[in-house]
């Protein structure tokens, strides 16, 4: 009975990871068709919802790697696993407070990483599908999408370059709501299976499914589930952040980026790969920028972006490994830690009302957030790279009469 305790407890705590992991990253399909009205605010993150689900339904390469390969199954326990999704969750909260594209996937790899580590020792760890399903797809498939966004972009306007303003405009629209469509699909197939994965290292960790067996239907379902209702939910922030920040994009750069992010996502998920959509989409948009003439593209946010990405691994490891030492007392440690999560969350929430990001703002203002915290409010100005203060309301003056 404790035991389908815990299991419930962990399995419902995944679920939230997945949920989290939607909102994070619906901007990797949804930011610049948004950011360039090819799609409707609400439009774009409901249409990439259900494709996120359909997507989580198409393949299981991705879970059966994470459930079977990157640990050793009879050293990782249950509470182990959640103290990894707690370093997940609480990673991808603080970045998304922060309006930062951070990686979902290597928050959850390295939460689950640094908890495995304190748990069950560094030997349960395959060190080689780290490296080789993890952090060289993190070095080269950002690279590849952005040098075939950047020939597609160039290409795209080569070929339109007699075809009038209007007419370009209007093609290009339904160009990118096809092709960010296209990203919310593969990114289900990639991300939607990573839950899936972790569920089933619970069970088998649980002894209630055998070794080296890929997810049961009622996981798919789920974990799709989980994934696009967080999808729905809209991330905003973080939607600000990639469509308005990065690049000002353009119909033909969004169609471009899309379809060379979709080809390399679809690519990875085939063989397996752990990948970060995240830092796809943003290399993707990355080399849009690069590919047309004139284009700015604000590198100092794009550094902050790196930075945030290298940070991800180790800081989702250290967040996790100390859940660990908690979790690894019993029921009573799982209850605790649960607790603990809670109120965490709940703070991140209470500052984020500070200053809402919704569906009706996320692309009225040429400022972009990109840092919020407890005593300022920083911005980026979108024809700039550096901070600059949040403007003030104008005073308004009475008119004096003449007298």
């Amino acid at each position: 009975m404790t035991v389908l305790f815990v299991v419930t407890v962990v399995i419902a705590v995944a679920l939230i990871f997945d949920f989290t992991n939607g909102f994070h990253d619906s901007a990797n399909a949804m930011a610049g068709p948004i950011a360039t009205g090819a799609l409707r605010p609400r439009t774009a993150v409901l249409l990439a919802a259900v494709l996120n689900l359909v997507g989580a339904c198409l393949s299981t390469e991705v879970a059966k790697t994470i459930s079977g390969g990157f640990f050793d199954e009879s050293l990782v326990t249950v509470p182990i696993i959640l103290a990894g999704l707690v370093g997940a969750i609480l990673w991808n909260l603080v970045t998304w407070l922060l309006g930062l594209p951070s990686s979902s996937s290597h928050a959850l790899f390295g939460g689950l990483i640094g908890a495995v580590i304190v748990g069950a020792g560094i030997a349960s760890v395959n060190g080689w599908v780290v490296v080789s399903k993890v952090l060289l797809p993190a070095v080269v498939a950002p690279l590849v999408a952005g040098i075939a966004a950047a020939l597609a972009t160039k290409l795209a306007y080569r070929i339109t370059r007699r075809t009038q303003s209007e007419d370009r405009e209007t093609g290009f629209k339904y160009g990118q709501a096809f092709t960010g469509s296209l990203v919310a699909l593969a990114h289900g197939t990639s991300d939607g299976q990573k839950t899936m994965g972790v569920i089933t290292l619970v069970l088998v960790a649980a002894n209630l499914q055998a070794p080296d067996t890929g997810p049961q239907r009622w996981v798919i379902l789920a974990a799709g589930v989980a994934i696009g209702l967080g999808t729905y939910s809209g991330g905003w922030r973080i939607m600000r952040t990639l469509g308005k920040g990065v690049v000002d994009i353009q119909t033909p750069q969004g169609a471009a980026s899309g379809a060379a992010s979709t080809a390399t996502i679809l690519a990875s998920a085939h063989l397996g790969f752990g990948l970060s959509t995240t830092q796809v989409a943003t290399g993707g948009i990355l080399g849009s920028g690069v590919g047309r003439r004139g284009a700015e593209v604000r590198w100092g946010i794009a550094r902050k972006m790196a930075f945030a990405w290298l940070l991800t691994l180790p800081g989702a490891g250290l967040v996790g490994g100390a859940a660990a030492l908690l979790a690894d007392n019993g029921v009573g440690g799982v209850i605790a830690l649960v607790v603990l999560l809670a109120a965490a969350c709940s703070v991140i929430w209470a500052f984020s009302r500070r200053h809402r990001v919704g569906h009706h703002n996320v692309i009225d203002s040429p400022e972009v957030l990109v840092l919020a915290s407890a005593s300022e409010t920083a911005y980026v100005d979108a024809t700039s790279e550096e901070p600059v203060a949040k403007p003030k309301k104008k005073k308004k003056h009475k008119a004096k009469s003449a007298v």
